[in-house]
């Protein structure tokens, strides 16, 4: 059997990820092939759990902590869930993985991107995505449909601008170094629009899936 594939969506916080893991996650399987659907941090109990923790905005945590948890919640997913089920050939679509902590606790707490990335590859061994989706969008648009959505803010969601610029900046980065595996996406576009680019982007992979 051959192994299955990793898709990741990444972007700021509003660009839509949810939205169009969902949205991807039906047209692929509408297709005919296995796909599950996951998120981060969380997907398996002992990831929930620390996603409670670094979302919780009553909670202190110090940066370089928040980049731990990320990263424990992180190994634990590659390890019960990620690992089964591309041995098992199925399509894995992942909500933040890897590229979310170089941008939040890399650049956006001023960790270090190359820190971080070290960490993450303690926690996730050689495992890479074959495909990421960046929902590039603006920072202000991102935390505009945020409030729209009428949500209380959780601990990360409450940072300042400069927090979100650096982010957004180092997602640039990031697609820009690595072309072939992360797509940028227009995230202002309408959802169906989105979902057309997205489809576009992991076309080839489907077709050797």
């Amino acid at each position: 059997m051959a192994r299955g594939r990793l898709i990741t969506i990444e972007g700021l916080d509003g660009a839509g990820k949810s939205t169009l893991a969902q949205a991807l996650a039906e047209e692929i399987a509408a297709r005919g092939f296995a796909v599950e659907l996951l998120r981060e941090p969380g997907g398996v109990p002992v990831s929930e759990r620390i996603r409670e923790l670094v979302k919780d905005p009553r909670l202190p945590v110090s940066a370089r902590t928040e980049a731990l948890l990320y990263a424990a919640a992180r190994a634990q997913l590659v390890h019960e869930r990620l690992e089964p089920l591309l041995e098992d050939g199925r399509i894995v679509l992942l909500d933040r993985f890897v590229d979310s902590s170089l941008a939040y606790q890399g650049a956006g707490r001023a960790l270090g991107v190359e820190q971080v990335a070290a960490i993450n590859r303690f926690a996730t061994g050689p495992l890479e995505p074959d495909r990421t989706l960046l929902l590039r969008i603006s920072p202000p648009a991102g935390r505009a449909r945020q409030r729209e959505r009428a949500l209380a803010p959780d601990r990360l969601e409450r940072e300042g601008d400069a927090f979100f610029e650096r982010i957004a900046a180092a997602y640039g980065e990031l697609a820009r170094a690595q072309p072939e595996r992360i797509r940028t996406i227009d995230a202002a576009q309408p959802p169906a629009q989105v979902l057309e680019a997205a489809l576009a982007a992991v076309a080839d992979l489907l077709g050797h899936a």
